[in-house]
């Protein structure tokens, strides 16, 4: 494969950057902050200022700038995997239940459907969270999907926490962009020009970390820094924000983390926000840690930000979908539930396609 095009594949998939050239970044530029005038701030750390955009446009981390090379990407790759014999080995994969079609009975819901997809009912309001359901040339699910998409109807918001294309996939998007049209798309400032040609009818809104959505409903969702990066071609790194969510209801709050590294922001979010009742962790795609760690967290590190959370019900995510590291696909639940004295609250153990809530 020649170099441009193995770049050009590995961009938007790989958990970590690919810095291509001087002309991805510009070295004069400085820091500054931005928000969005049309979303407002209910809720926001001391001293906030915005979220951090250099001058080129691009957007920056709160404590670590976005650092990578192709040199690590190449060590990674063509480098040994010490687990590749045990991961060939290990055979098993998740448990699934078929739910066909989802009929609300009015009861609060949270649904696996895989990866980073939820299928959320809160106080009658039907969420989905970045729905990557169909295999494309860069993923291939490990698991099957529980529901049908055709049968999914009254959606009321789709999550999408950032461009990664195991979080934002173009095919996936068009579908449920003729299946839910009525559905409005809650997510980062500038991807508004990248998902509105997928999906024409659906109306968008983009926010600033700590803005809260336009909503009719009763619920708020705030928008929240991670510690990631963003990218879909060869040019356009950290130009669009990437992030997790804050909902809450009159009766429940829950934390969807997106994708993160470790970082004190956990903790910001928590002293912000309040700490969430529950707190949806990626877990997976963290091997080997040297590489992994800036854009992804451990098992080991989503105890601690579950700590400095101060959440009660651990949720883990963003494992056993698709195989995107080194590590076998069900490592990071066999260490959630081998350490149960490193989680201070409750493990709920995921199965796709079960209702989480009961």
């Amino acid at each position: 494969m020649k170099r441009r095009t193995f770049l050009t594949a590995m961009a938007g998939v790989i958990p970590a950057g690919v810095i291509l050239s001087a002309q991805d970044f510009n070295s004069t530029a400085t820091l500054d902050y931005t928000f969005n005038p049309k979303l407002p701030y209910d809720k926001i750390p001391a001293d906030w200022k915005g979220t951090p955009q250099l001058t080129d446009g691009r957007f920056q981390n709160l404590h670590h700038p976005f650092e990578s090379s192709v040199a690590a990407v190449l060590k990674w790759k063509l480098g040994t995997n010490p687990q590749e014999a045990e991961k060939k080995a290990d055979k098993r994969r998740l448990q699934v239940e078929n739910l066909g079609e989802f009929k609300p009975n009015g009861k609060d819901e949270l649904i696996w459907l895989g990866h980073s997809s939820y299928l959320i009912y809160l106080d009658g309001v039907t969420i989905l969270t970045d729905p990557v359901w169909l295999d494309n040339w860069a993923l291939k699910r490990k698991t099957v999907l529980p529901i049908v998409p055709e049968r999914l109807r009254d959606v009321d918001y789709i999550l999408i926490s950032h461009d990664h294309r195991d979080h934002c996939d173009e095919a996936t998007l068009k579908l449920l962009g003729g299946l839910l049209p009525q559905a409005k798309i809650l997510t980062g400032m500038n991807m508004s020009s990248l998902i509105q040609p997928w999906m024409p009818k659906n109306a968008i809104q983009e926010a600033g970390w700590f803005q809260s959505y336009d909503l009719k409903e009763s619920l708020r969702i705030t928008y929240v820094p991670t510690r990631h990066w963003s990218r879909r071609g060869l040019k356009d790194t950290n130009l669009r924000l990437w992030g997790g969510y804050y909902i809450e209801t009159g009766t429940k709050s829950l934390y969807f983390m997106g994708d993160s590294g470790y970082d004190p922001h956990f903790r910001m979010i928590a002293d912000t926000m309040g700490s969430p009742e529950y707190a949806i962790m990626g877990v997976g795609a963290f091997k080997p840690e040297w590489f992994m760690h800036p854009a992804h967290i451990s098992p080991m590190d989503a105890a601690v930000a579950f700590g400095d959370l101060g959440a009660k019900h651990f949720i883990p995510m963003h494992f056993g979908t698709f195989d995107l590291s080194n590590e076998p696909l069900l490592e990071p639940l066999d260490w959630l539930k081998a350490n149960p004295e490193a989680i201070n609250g409750s493990l709920v153990e995921p199965v796709i396609g079960r209702n989480l809530f009961a």
